[in-house]
């Protein structure tokens, strides 16, 4: 997907590896800290597989990502889910994150889904008002376990 400007200020482009340093500081922000090596791999992975869309928004430098998937879900179908979307503390509320959801409402779209989903955190109060500003509707609230195996 080639870049693009989706405000004034920021250009949205396909992320790169060449990204992974700036992605993995403001992973840490949503406060899943990786480093850069892991980032730069996982971003080779996610990059080979078009079924996964990373973005990035670009001022200076990178500013914010996007990650979002389409998944197959057993009891609803095919669908997209948005699985990280982070910005910069000093970058908010200049629409470089409605930019990003944007771009991925496109994406889902060109390749025929009709939903898109998003998790947010219930301790991340700042970022539900911005998705029900975008038109997303909470449907439900649920714990999330995890057990290392």
């Amino acid at each position: 997907m080639p870049s693009s400007r989706e405000n004034d200020l920021a250009t949205i482009r396909s992320a790169t590896v060449a990204d992974a340093v700036r992605i993995a500081e403001l992973s840490g922000i949503l406060g899943y800290p990786i480093t850069a090596k892991t980032a730069a791999a996982r971003l080779e992975y996610l990059l080979s597989r078009s079924e996964h869309l990373v973005v990035v928004a670009e001022i200076t430098g990178v500013v914010g990502w996007v990650h979002a998937s389409e998944q197959y879900v057993l009891e609803s179908g095919l669908q997209c889910e948005i699985i990280g979307l982070v910005v910069a503390a000093d970058q908010r509320a200049r629409g470089i994150g409605r930019g990003l959801v944007g771009r991925v409402e496109r994406w889902a779209a060109e390749r025929g889904l009709e939903q898109l989903s998003v998790r947010s955190n219930i301790t991340r109060s700042e970022s539900h008002p911005f998705y029900e500003r975008l038109g997303y509707v909470r449907t439900k609230t649920q714990h999330v376990y995890r057990k290392p195996i």
